[in-house]
């Protein structure tokens, strides 16, 4: 046992929206030792922890706890006592009906260093991504917040439904789905007009919110109607109302709507960032792992002689950012290339070279070979080096193009792609799923090597391609093609969904 204890960061994970974290909580999540976390905690909250972090899951539910509350108590203070720093993550607010005093309590006992970090709590959030701020100025000056669901171990009830149902503004009920006839009941006899609004919001800033309004009489009626479960907040007021007016997700044009990524994990974030700003609830299934080459000696020599090419071809976004990685490794920059004419395969790449810092001399309209060697041939490239940075098994198409026109052309294979394991936890995420996405050729054959047969995936999926090239890779290999982007990159292929939709 080590003689120094660690410290225990008591963490809010906020309300299920992974994009909600406080920036200290994901600075603790990717540092310490041990993470102690919750039922519903997101998994990509989680793939921020370190390697070699342990990952202690002491969820609980309904009549289901994995650990009882003074036993994680004492697991706390065992790893902090074995020296080990480590994060208590729980949904929400840690100290808002989320037991985080007593945990605290069990820590100052113990002489456990800790510190408290708050999280944005679900009875704010998911009302305000419902459309309902729960204070305004001319009809709701107050808020409480009340649990709908109380310790069972109490002979009688702590809270005072007199007193709530007098009291001016709005309230706030966390975790009150079962007991919501009895609550609604309650209000009302003790004097809580019947017809005032009211609205219950399940899975409160996820894509797959759900809000039933009604009035406060026919709140639990109604969510037992729409189908409503834990977990869910409940909002009784005026300020319920105001849902008809500021309703703003769902106007979101992919609300609703299902979407799987076959990206490699390390791109997926950037187009699932974008699905999620457009409303989508998003399935991540990684086809395929990029493997940088990148530090190989080949590349390395490549660089060094960098200079004596006259055109240098990047055909992908992963192609310009190794690329960047291996001028650093050679002690270079952006500057190595400032006599080259640089040419990119579309969009996609142009903008990768940019954030690099080099403006690209040529790039088609549309993202595939064809068109970049269309625009090549306006050069003058007979008896020039041409190099093409790209990945280890791209088609040929260029380099013939290339030679044609005489010029002298060079490959390096910056990356390669690798399949990625699909599991079977994996494919049940799909169920419901409405699209599934490729962005490249490669993601098709390693999605189909992974799962053996296209009859695994749910017939009502829609396919979705990022270009020609892809769609044609697609259909050979069974899969049906609904619907192709007609601009050649993630922005096309976005539109190309919300056309669709």
């Amino acid at each position: 046992m080590s003689a120094v204890p660690g410290t225990v960061y008591l963490v809010g994970a906020g309300p299920g929206d992974p994009r909600l974290l406080t920036v200290r909580a994901v600075e603790l999540i990717a540092s310490v030792d041990v993470i102690v976390y919750d039922r519903l905690i997101p998994e990509t909250v989680l793939e921020n922890a370190r390697p070699d972090a342990i990952l202690e899951y002491v969820g609980k539910r309904p009549e289901e706890h994995t650990l009882d509350q003074e036993r994680i108590n004492e697991l706390l203070v065992e790893q902090a006592q074995a020296g080990r720093s480590v994060v208590r993550l729980k949904g929400g607010d840690p100290c808002v009906f989320g037991r985080g005093g007593e945990e605290a309590l069990a820590l100052a006992e113990a002489q456990i260093t800790f510190e408290i970090v708050p999280g944005i709590t679900a009875g704010v959030a998911a009302p305000a991504y419902a459309g309902i701020p729960v204070t305004h100025r001319k009809v709701a000056s107050a808020v409480t917040f009340v649990t709908g669901h109380e310790d069972e171990r109490k002979t009688s009830s702590a809270i005072d439904w007199s007193a709530l149902a007098n009291t001016p503004g709005t309230l706030v009920l966390y975790m009150g789905v079962d007991n919501l006839d009895k609550i609604a009941k309650s209000l009302i006899e003790a004097g809580k007009d019947p017809k005032t609004a009211a609205a219950i919001i399940e899975r409160g800033t996820m894509p797959s919110q759900k809000t039933v309004t009604a009035p406060l009489e026919e709140i639990a009626g109604a969510a037992r109607a729409q189908g409503i479960e834990p977990p869910a907040a409940t909002i009784i007021g005026p300020v319920a109302a105001l849902r008809e007016q500021l309703a703003w997700i769902e106007k979101l044009p992919l609300h609703g709507v299902k979407v799987a990524i076959t990206r490699a994990r390390a791109q997926a974030s950037g187009l699932a960032a974008k699905l999620l700003d457009l409303g989508a609830d998003v399935v991540q299934l990684p086809a395929i792992r990029i493997e940088s080459l990148a530090d190989t000696k080949e590349v390395g020599e490549t660089i060094d002689r960098i200079a004596e090419y006259s055109l240098v071809c990047l055909t992908s976004p992963n192609g310009a950012e190794l690329l960047f990685a291996a001028l650093r490794n050679a002690g270079k920059d952006a500057r190595s290339l400032s006599n080259n004419t640089v040419a990119a395969i579309g969009p996609g790449t142009s903008e990768a070279l940019l954030k690099g810092g080099v403006v690209a001399d040529v790039v088609p309209q549309k993202a595939v070979a064809e068109a970049l060697a269309d625009e090549l041939e306006k050069l003058e490239l007979s008896g020039k080096k041409v190099l093409l940075a790209r990945a280890a098994e791209a088609r040929d198409l260029l380099p013939k193009r290339l030679k044609g026109m005489g010029a002298g052309v060079d490959e390096v294979a910056l990356y390669k792609t690798t399949a990625e394991p699909i599991t079977e936890t994996q494919l049940n995420g799909l169920a419901g799923a409405d699209y599934l996405t490729f962005t490249s050729s490669s993601t098709v054959k390693s999605l189909l090597a992974a799962i053996g047969s296209t009859d695994r995936l749910p017939k009502s999926l829609r396919v979705v391609t990022i270009g020609p090239v892809t769609s044609k890779t697609a259909k050979e290999l069974g899969f049906g093609v609904d619907v192709e982007a007609k601009q050649h990159d993630i922005d096309g292929l976005l539109d190309a969904l919300i056309a669709d939709v």
